[in-house]
């Protein structure tokens, strides 16, 4: 069992988006989509979350050793943050 979950809020017209989710499934990362146009009620999460309405947002999940959630990691965009969301998953260049 992964020690991170990941929340991926996106829109299909925006191709980061499109890059980002390629990327996950290439190398097999599960996550929890949320497509806005599909969920709009998401949106008001992502604004909580973010300050903004930009996607792709990345939201990392570390789990306790109880299942409990603890700190969130959010990366906003995928170009410019390949490298870290690398190193947060254990993926190789």
């Amino acid at each position: 069992m992964s020690k991170v979950q990941l929340e991926l809020y996106t829109r299909p017209t925006c191709s980061d988006c499109q890059a980002g989710k390629e990327f996950l499934s290439k190398n097999n990362v599960s996550y929890v989509d949320y497509d806005l146009t599909k969920q709009p009620s998401k949106e008001r999460d992502l604004v909580k979350i973010t300050g903004t309405r930009m996607v792709p947002t990345f939201v990392f999940k570390n789990k306790s050793l109880f299942g409990l959630r603890s700190k969130k990691k959010v990366l906003i965009g995928f170009e410019q943050n390949i490298d870290e969301i690398r190193n947060i998953l254990h993926i190789d260049s």
